[in-house]
């Protein structure tokens, strides 16, 4: 039971709401070997939400995603108030007593959603972690939107199975876009003061030479050292490993998509020892170039 008071009872203007009934709930959502690791259970989008207030003493046992396009809000969470500006989300833990409501002057417009499943919380505290006081900033992104309200339409369609694991595939890639918001925009952000990013730019344009782990900090204005722990810290593994991934993965798609040698490819990604490249390639994908040829001949 989720116990709730509110101040506004008419609702407001153009709003949004579906809830998914408890019996689809408990007999498929949670269930299904898809929709029961992450699953939304209520979803909807309040505009200029005024007088919007929402208090639960005891929390409920759905996590909150709130997500502010427009206007000024606040939650509070474990007795802090916390002020959520447009272009932020905020998610509140499930069973976490909290209220939250709407700036007088300035109502906010959100897209909110209500959610658990087996890997729920897991999520829940990767996004915690990387952001401060449950608050991170967002972007605006006409993608972001659009894809919130194809969940939305799907689901207003019904509740097949189908339509349940088609909306909540979806719903993985909006928390996606939450969660790893720097390469959900990458394709509009430049990163010139990113040294990773424009590190691994840099090797996807020079995979046909052997740059070295010195090159690559000296490129990045760092120490080897420096560099090197920064890398590695922010994708898991070491550069040179990294830009050899990168040369397998050209590798694959030459090999698929070309009538070319071996040796050519090898030498075209810089492997001047077409062996070496041989024992490269399978060390990553775990057979060899020629057996890797034939394998994606077959599924043409």
């Amino acid at each position: 039971m989720k116990q709730v008071q509110t101040r506004k009872k008419q609702g407001f203007t153009g709003q949004k709401l579906i809830v998914i009934p408890a019996k689809i709930d408990a007999e498929v959502l949670q269930n299904d070997p898809v929709t029961k690791q992450i699953y939304i259970t209520d979803i909807g989008y309040y505009p200029k939400a005024y007088q919007h207030y929402i208090e639960r003493p005891h929390g409920i046992d759905q996590h909150i995603i709130i997500y502010c396009v427009e206007g000024q809000g606040w939650v509070t969470i474990h007795k802090k108030k916390i002020a959520v500006p447009p272009s932020s989300f905020i998610i509140i833990p499930a069973n976490t007593p909290h209220k939250y409501g709407v700036a007088e002057t300035d109502p906010w417009t959100i897209y909110w959603v209500h959610f658990k499943g087996d890997i729920a919380t897991f999520v829940v505290d990767l996004i915690t972690n990387n952001s401060q006081n449950y608050l991170p900033y967002l972007s605006y992104n006409e993608n972001r939107i659009r894809l919130f309200d194809e969940m939305y339409f799907s689901l207003e369609n019904g509740y097949t199975i189908d339509n349940l694991r088609y909306t909540n595939m979806l719903f993985h890639h909006f928390l996606s876009s939450l969660l790893y918001e720097e390469k959900y925009n990458r394709v509009n952000n430049t990163h010139e003061n990113d040294p990773v990013t424009a590190t691994i730019e840099l090797m996807k344009k020079k995979l046909n030479t052997n740059l070295s782990l010195k090159d690559f900090a000296e490129h990045s204005l760092l120490s080897v050292s420096h560099f090197s722990t920064v890398f590695r810290q922010k994708t898991g593994f070491a550069p040179v490993e990294y830009f050899n991934q990168l040369k397998i993965q050209q590798a694959c798609q030459e090999l698929t998509f070309t009538q070319k040698h071996i040796k050519e490819i090898a030498y075209d990604l810089a492997f001047t020892d077409q062996y070496y490249f041989s024992r490269i390639f399978s060390r990553y994908m775990d057979i060899s170039p020629s057996q890797y040829r034939k394998k994606t001949a077959s599924k043409k």
